[in-house]
C-alpha cells in the first residue's frame, strides 16, 4: 500500500481576503494521485480470477449506461456497499408564481453519497491502525523529501512513552 503525499501550503484564512491572517494547510501534492480507467480496474480484476478483462469492461460500461438511464428518468441509484448517486439543480428564483418554470433550471448535477461501509479515515486519527478504509498520508515538502513533522507518518516502535502502531499484533 503506497501513502497519500500531502504538501504543506500557505494562504489567506479568508479566501479572496488580503487582510485576513495567513494560515498553513495541506493539500495533495501536485499529479501524485493517478486516474484509473475502467480499462485497467477490469485487469486488476482480471488478475484476481473468475472474469475475463473484457467481460468486466462490458459489465462496467452497461452499469453506467444503466445509471445515465435510471437518473435522467429522475430516480437515484444504491450501489450497495459504494453509495448512492442522485441528481441535483439549481434553480433562478422569480418572484412572481408565472415566472418560475423549468426554463429556470440553470444547472443539473450528479451527487454522491458514500455508503458507510466506503467511508474513509485518516490512519494517523484512526483507533485501529491498517484497516482497510484508513488512507496514510505522508507530509513531503515541495522537492518531494519526506517530512514527518506535525502528524506525517508514523514510525511505529515504542520510544518516550509513545504508543506502537499497531498495539494488537
Amino acid at each position: 500500500m503506497s501513502n497519500a503525499l500531502v504538501v504543506r501550503t500557505k494562504r489567506h484564512k479568508k479566501i479572496g481576503d488580503a487582510a485576513s491572517p495567513m494560515v498553513f494547510t495541506l493539500r495533495r501534492k501536485t499529479k501524485d494521485a493517478k486516474i484509473f480507467s475502467l480499462a485497467r480496474i477490469a485487469q486488476d480484476i482480471e488478475a484476481l480470477g473468475g472474469m475475463s478483462a473484457e467481460d468486466v469492461e462490458h459489465v462496467g460500461k452497461a452499469i453506467v449506461r444503466q445509471m445515465r438511464q435510471t437518473l435522467t428518468d429522475g430516480n437515484s441509484v444504491r450501489l450497495d456497499g459504494f453509495g448512492i448517486f442522485h441528481t441535483t439543480f439549481k434553480c433562478r428564483a422569480t418572484e412572481v408564481a408565472k415566472d418560475c418554470t423549468v426554463k429556470n433550471i440553470e444547472r443539473v448535477n450528479i451527487r454522491f453519497k458514500v455508503a458507510n461501509t466506503l467511508r474513509l479515515t485518516n490512519d494517523s486519527n484512526a483507533t485501529t491502525k491498517g484497516m482497510p478504509n484508513n488512507i496514510v498520508f505522508e507530509l513531503v515538502t515541495e522537492d518531494g523529501s519526506s517530512s514527518t513533522g506535525g502528524g506525517g507518518s508514523s514510525s511505529g516502535g515504542s520510544g518516550e512513552g509513545g504508543l506502537e502502531e499497531d498495539p494488537l499484533g
